[in-house]
């Protein structure tokens, strides 16, 4: 999607807010004991408040209103029975469409107690994202994302999940401009343009190289088996930078 008229932002704004809150709002409900079905119905429930319909249900037939990845898992997990456990690693991904424009948030939660290396990952994860959204702007180029990623990610002796790529997103939950890479990718020749509405979500590993495929059709797991966290915003592309949708508020 590429923002050309005010009307256009205002309902983008909009729908990046409705999945932020639900994020926020599932984040905090988090506590060992809860199943990761309760969670999504959670979010299924303020989603439908506010008028919007859930992404992965809506374009993918996917069994649930949100992802819920525990642990192991890296992304697309199925929300059910799991009972999520005092240590665990909780990734969220939400998405949603309201009046036919769509957005997509996520996040990872450390559920205490937790070593400082997952505590660290938590932080540094966040840290990755917003390090690629400072490199958006009009003209600058889309490979920047994931060199500057790329560069923090070895800095900091981490790695990255490269088979899970950032993705323009607004009228459809994933459009053009497809595979945005958050690592190194010397193949990358595309040029952000003024409008351009995309996410920015590196998986930031302790280990991991590769998600592969889990026990059912949709989880992905790391490859090899290590702690992973997703942050994800959607922005959209101004003179003055990223414009992030997906703050709550």
């Amino acid at each position: 999607m590429t923002v050309s008229n005010d009307d256009e932002l205002r309902q983008l704004e909009a729908i990046g807010r409705i999945v932020a809150n639900t994020l926020k709002a599932m984040g905090a409900a988090i506590e060992p004991g809860i199943t990761t079905g309760e969670l999504d119905r959670i979010g299924r429930r303020l989603m439908e408040d506010a008028g919007a319909r859930p992404g992965p249900e809506l374009c993918y037939d996917f069994p649930g209103a949100t992802c819920i990845s525990v642990n192991e898992e890296v992304a697309h997990g199925i929300p059910g029975e799991r009972r999520i456990a005092p240590g665990d690693l909780v990734n969220i991904d939400v998405s949603a469409e309201k009046n036919g424009i769509f957005a997509d948030t996520g996040a990872s939660f450390a559920v205490p107690p937790v070593s400082t290396s997952i505590e660290r990952l938590c932080r540094d994860g966040r840290r990755a994202m917003w390090t690629g959204i400072r490199q958006v702007g009009v003209n600058k180029p889309l490979a920047g994302i994931g060199q500057a990623i790329g560069e923090f990610a070895r800095r900091h002796r981490y790695t990255l999940v490269r088979n899970l790529a950032s993705h323009g997103v607004g009228h459809s939950l994933h459009e053009e401009p497809t595979e945005i890479a958050t690592w190194p990718d010397r193949s990358e020749r595309r040029t952000i343009t003024e409008g351009l509405v995309f996410t920015v979500e590196p998986f930031l590993s302790l280990g991991a190289k590769l998600a592969e495929r889990g026990d059912d059709a949709w989880t992905l797991v790391s490859e090899p088996k290590a702690a992973t966290v997703q942050y994800e915003h959607t922005i959209v592309a101004t003179r003055r930078g990223a414009l992030v949708v997906t703050l709550p508020g």
